[in-house]
């Protein structure tokens, strides 16, 4: 199972210069894992670069995947991640959303660099 951050999505969805790093786990649905936090960072900053039709059109390419909504659990197990690494609310979301389905998480989001099941790329500007 695969986690794409929201950084991944948005380089996708751009067509940045790390887009094909992201495609193969985007573009293998049934494998793939969306946590509701990724939509929100996701629709929030499309919405500020693209009209809302073209944001939502993008939440629905996102919904292939198995939309996993944030739980008590979830919450409980991001904050102990968030105080372990010093990571913010979303990304201690999203990983503790990978480690609970056992998924790779794939990123160019510096802050996860090194982190167990974590597949990682440098930022291309």
């Amino acid at each position: 199972m695969n986690i794409v951050d929201s950084s991944g999505w948005l380089e996708y969805f751009g067509e940045g210069k790390n887009a094909g790093f992201f495609a193969p786990p985007i573009e293998k649905t049934d494998q793939l894992i969306v946590p509701t936090i990724c939509i929100f960072e996701v629709f929030k900053r499309l919405s500020d670069l693209v009209s809302e039709d073209e944001a939502l059109q993008a939440i629905g390419v996102m919904s292939l995947g198995q939309v996993v909504d944030l739980n008590r659990q979830l919450a409980l197990n991001a904050a102990k991640i968030s105080r372990e690494f010093k990571l913010a609310l979303a990304d201690s979301t999203i990983l503790a959303t990978a480690r609970a389905n056992n998924a790779t998480l794939w990123t160019q989001d510096e802050h996860f660099n090194g982190l167990e099941d974590v597949n990682y790329t440098e930022k291309k500007y």
